[in-house]
C-alpha cells in the first residue's frame, strides 16, 4: 500500500498497488507545474487510487485541452494528472508519496528540453520525447 500527502496534509490518498515504474519528465510544462528542474511521475491504476481526505480541496488546472493537473487548492502541492482519453489511469507526482518504496523501472522523458543549467548524471534511460 502506497499512501501520501500534499504539503499541508490536507489531501491524503492512498494506492492499493506498487510504483512499477517513474518517469522523469523535463517538458517544460512539468517544469513549471513542479517548480522544479522535472517531475518525477508514475502511472496509476485510477481504480486502486483512493482519496482519504481533502476531495473539497483539489483543484485541477488545463494547461493543455485533454489534460488535467490536479493539485492542493490550499497548499499548491501537485498530486496527479490525468488525461481525459485514458479515464482509469492518474499520473501520480511522486513528491507526495510518503510510503518508503523502491522502483529499479526508472527512465528520463523530454529529456531534450530538460533545463540547461542540469546535468543529469545518473545512469537511467533517456528518450528525447516520449518513451518509445
Amino acid at each position: 500500500m502506497i499512501e501520501g500527502s500534499c504539503l499541508c496534509g490536507g489531501v491524503r490518498y492512498e494506492y492499493e498497488g506498487e510504483i512499477e515504474e517513474i518517469s522523469i519528465c523535463h517538458c517544460s510544462q512539468c517544469r513549471k507545474a513542479q517548480g522544479s528542474a522535472f517531475a518525477p511521475v508514475s502511472p496509476l491504476d485510477a481504480d486502486r487510487f483512493r482519496l482519504l481526505a481533502g476531495a473539497e480541496l483539489l483543484k485541477e488546472y488545463r494547461a493543455s485541452p485533454g489534460k488535467a493537473r490536479v493539485f492542493c487548492g490550499n497548499c499548491g502541492s501537485p498530486i496527479y494528472s490525468a488525461l481525459d482519453s485514458v479515464p482509469g489511469l492518474k499520473r501520480l507526482r511522486l513528491g507526495t508519496v510518503d510510503t518508503d518504496f523502491v522502483c529499479d523501472n526508472v527512465f528520463h522523458i523530454f529529456h531534450a528540453s530538460k533545463a540547461s543549467w542540469l546535468d543529469c548524471n545518473d545512469s537511467h534511460p533517456r528518450y528525447d520525447e516520449r518513451k518509445p
